[in-house]
């Protein structure tokens, strides 16, 4: 019996900035690009959610967001505040936030869970392997706990699924956002799926969302009555993930880190796009994580433990465009590294030819990023 957790901080960065800034209690706001009063380039990086009252979500184009914000202001409600990230602070409570994690569950079976049931997804959510409680009642006990320890701790909420696999997990801890718990049974995922429009399941974007909305599939009730050979004509091996996924089916495990031959985080953006200052913005808060778990000075790292690493000679970018194309690029410098700011340059250095014609003649939005070291000593 697998029992999966899909821990996802609530609106992560606005969270982080009401928090500490007392001032801004119960206000609508927007971390991302300065609005420069409509005329700035950029996009949104996290709106909380009284600002997504107002239509405003992350990878919105800033200047869209101010006319929003300006909108809501005309009809007497408060105007947004739009707050530049400190990725750096995010890291560090991210960091805070996981050790709590670890140190929550193996309070409550130390002997059972170790660093090998997390997984962290991206720098606010992760994935636990609870399976070895053989209880979907004793997961929810302590997924509660841990959502008030976080809370307590750290004054932030967080919503978490469980399920019999990752992607129900993932789903279910959307379900019930901001501060939600939802699990789900085995006997129990097609009722919970059925009613769900298709965008809930991960990787659906707007463009298959369009093609599948021709055929009449507007739920994932609706996706299950396509045969296998029409999603897999119209859609590739993408149609033939879809058709597991529409059943609920999902056989990819939890994280395993006990030989580290590389070091790697990746994030998928909640909406396409090919805005240069909002990729390298994320780009370079991947390399600090990265970097964190390579660091053998930086104390334990989002996963719990020192790599015991020193140096690392090759860093990789990864970059899946909306029509899911994926490329890498690789780069083995000539001397090992230890810094920091090495991979930040060498991951930026490969990532910016997918801005123009030289690896992005089509100018294809990007809908993923990923960052990874190897060659570590």
């Amino acid at each position: 019996m697998r029992i999966i957790a899909h821990l996802d901080m609530d609106a992560f960065f606005a969270a982080v900035e009401e928090r500490d800034r007392p001032r801004l209690k119960g206000k609508p706001i927007v971390v991302g690009a300065d609005p420069q009063g409509g005329k700035g380039r950029g996009v949104v990086s996290t709106a909380n959610y009284k600002a997504r009252e107002y239509g405003i979500h992350s990878a919105m184009p800033i200047t869209k967001a101010w006319e929003l914000s300006q909108k809501a202001k005309k009809e007497g409600k408060p105007e947004a505040v739009f707050i530049e990230p400190t990725f750096h602070n995010y890291s560090e409570v991210s960091k805070k936030v996981f050790d709590i994690v670890l140190q929550t569950i193996e309070q409550v079976y130390p002997s059972k869970f170790s660093v090998e049931n997390l997984e962290r997804a991206s720098i606010d959510e992760a994935f636990l392997d609870l399976s070895q409680l053989r209880s979907m009642e004793k997961a929810e006990e302590i997924c509660r706990e841990l959502k008030q320890e976080i809370k307590s701790k750290e004054k932030l909420t967080c919503s978490i699924g469980v399920g019999p696999n990752k992607l129900i997990a993932k789903i279910a801890s959307d379900f019930k956002k901001p501060d939600g718990l939802t699990v789900i049974s085995e006997n129990k995922v097609a009722e919970f799926l059925d009613p769900l429009p298709i965008r809930k399941i991960p990787g659906i974007g707007p463009k298959t969302e369009i093609l599948l909305k021709n055929l009449g599939v507007k739920t994932i009730n609706d996706l299950r009555r396509l045969p296998k050979e029409k999603l897999e004509k119209l859609l590739g091996k993408w149609g033939v993930s879809l058709y597991k996924k529409a059943r609920g089916e999902d056989d990819s495990l939890v994280g395993e880190f006990n030989e580290i031959k590389s070091i790697s985080e990746q994030e998928t953006f909640s909406q396409d796009t090919l805005d240069p200052n909002f990729i390298l913005s994320r780009l370079k808060l991947l390399c600090v994580s990265v970097f964190r778990s390579f660091s053998a000075k930086g104390g334990s790292s989002f996963r719990g433990q020192k790599s015991g690493f020193k140096s690392y000679k090759t860093i990789t970018i990864t970059v899946r465009f909306s029509g899911f194309e994926t490329k890498n690029r690789s780069h083995t410098l000539k001397s090992e590294a230890r810094d920091l700011s090495t991979l930040e340059f060498e991951a930026m250095r490969l990532i910016s030819p997918f801005f123009d014609t030289r690896e992005n003649p089509k100018k294809k939005r990007i809908r993923l990023i990923g960052v990874r070291i190897e060659k570590m000593k």
